[in-house]
């Protein structure tokens, strides 16, 4: 069994539990990346879009592992989030991250942003 899904991994303008606030335009030039579960392991499944909108960084992807598949489809697990590194940055009230080399995006179930979070779900 596998599930699609929708999300936004990040939310932009909106500072997150660790202090950093993400930027529009942080991820430009973002190429294919893993789906993992809590940022390490083997991919649980894959990105299918991943782009910037104006709220954030929206993902569609497939969760592929069958029991993470069945979590999400019971809204059980719908945390997500990502992992980077900075390339700019500006520091001052909060760290503002301007521009970043994504390196994956994971499912988890306590985003760093608390409005990251799966939105939508279908069948695979």
């Amino acid at each position: 069994m596998s599930v699609r899904f929708a999300g936004y991994a990040a939310i932009f303008d909106v500072p997150d539990r660790g202090g950093d606030v993400v930027r529009a335009g942080a991820f430009a030039g973002s190429g294919p990346v893993p789906l993992l579960w809590q940022h390490r392991g083997a991919p649980v499944g894959r990105i299918e879009q991943l782009a910037e909108d104006s709220r954030g960084l929206r993902v569609i992807g497939r969760v592929e592992l069958p029991e993470l598949a069945q979590l999400v489809r019971d809204g059980a697990l719908g945390g997500l989030s990502f992992g980077y590194r900075v390339q700019a940055a500006r520091h001052g009230r909060w760290r503002e991250l301007e521009r970043l080399d994504l390196i994956e995006v994971s499912l988890v179930a306590v985003p760093m942003q608390p409005l990251a979070w799966v939105h939508a779900v279908a069948p695979g």
